[in-house]
């Protein structure tokens, strides 16, 4: 008979009790946002995280422009995703192997190879087209993104989401200006991206349904990064200390950009928080002017104006349906 005292206790995980205490400090730290934030209706919190995570992706394609020209987007890509990995570690150690449980297999690895073909596409065009302009060409996903919501996602879009999308489209055409000269190739590809992020996005808010957000960012980084392993020793040129750190910064920004992602698509409807990925226009537009020198003209004011505007729209209608939804609820029961 084994007594009391001789029973062993269960040894404590030191990376699990610095993620709660981390995640406790955070939580106190934000709670007088945070109470007001979780009283607004879903697609409005949605639309919120969308706005700041969107600033996130900006910065991070502006620094892989900024070392583009003399490293493969593919090093790029594994050495971000290598620095995801590192950043999540933590959590996966702590809760390995439940971590990655899941039961929609197949829905990740598709996730992950759309991911790839978007990133892949969609970097080359951030590092070969001015910033603006490439950003521009990315918003060509909010089209894919309601269609793909609709028949996969059997979403409603109504009347003023269809109508917000095909605006803000058109003031994406009117900075491109597509011409008799033809397309230039690298804005094929940031289209070709844009409809892969598209299919990303409707996918992560399938996901989000049945898996925790750190098992979808999981998946991606360990599984991206795996596949970018071979074209990046084939292209492999060896980073200065400069590039090394900048290469650091762009997977920081991504993991809090995934994450913060993530948390919209979850918290509301993939073709109303959509459009507010807009905005990466005016950060696009402000950092091509102070870090490379583009200046926007007429036509790229005129078109961020009126993309910006369906924006603020688009959420501001969704927040007006969704008061008038809770209102309505006692009188339909």
């Amino acid at each position: 008979m084994v007594s009391e005292p001789d029973k062993k206790t269960p040894a404590t995980n030191p990376l699990s009790d610095f993620a709660n205490r981390l995640s406790l400090f955070g939580s106190r730290l934000l709670e007088p946002v945070a109470v007001p934030f979780r009283a607004l209706p879903g697609n409005a919190r949605g639309a919120i995280w969308i706005l700041i995570a969107s600033f996130f992706f900006t910065v991070m394609v502006a620094l892989i422009k900024s070392v583009g020209d003399d490293i493969s987007v593919f090093q790029i890509l594994l050495f971000r995703q290598i620095v995801m990995t590192c950043t999540v570690m933590p959590i996966l150690i702590s809760g390995f192997p439940e971590i990655l449980k899941t039961r929609h297999l197949p829905l990740h690895l598709v996730r992950v190879a759309l991911a790839v073909v978007a990133m892949t596409c969609g970097f080359t065009a951030f590092i070969h087209l001015p910033l603006a302009e490439a950003t521009a060409l990315g918003f060509a996903k909010s089209l894919f993104v309601t269609i793909l919501a609709l028949i996969i996602l059997r979403e409603v879009a109504g009347p003023r989401r269809w109508i917000a999308v095909l605006v803000g489209f058109a003031g994406v055409l009117i900075m491109v200006q597509p011409g008799p000269a033809g397309i230039n190739f690298y804005s094929i590809l940031a289209v070709t991206g844009a409809a892969a992020a598209a299919g990303v996005m409707v996918i992560i808010r399938k996901l989000s349904r049945h898996d925790r957000s750190v098992t979808i960012l999981s998946y991606q980084a360990i599984m991206v990064g795996l596949l970018m392993l071979v074209p990046t020793v084939y292209y492999w040129v060896t980073p200065t200390l400069e590039q090394w750190l900048i290469m650091g910064a762009i997977g920081l920004f991504s993991v809090v950009g995934q994450l913060m992602n993530i948390q919209g698509f979850k918290e509301g409807e993939a073709s109303a928080v959509a459009p507010m990925d807009y905005t990466r226009l005016i950060y696009a537009a402000l950092l091509g002017f102070i870090v490379f020198g583009e200046v926007p003209d007429l036509d790229t004011v005129l078109g961020a104006a009126l993309i910006i505007g369906t924006s603020i729209y688009t959420v501001r209608a969704e927040k007006r349906a969704g008061e008038r939804s809770r209102k309505a609820e006692p009188a339909g029961q």
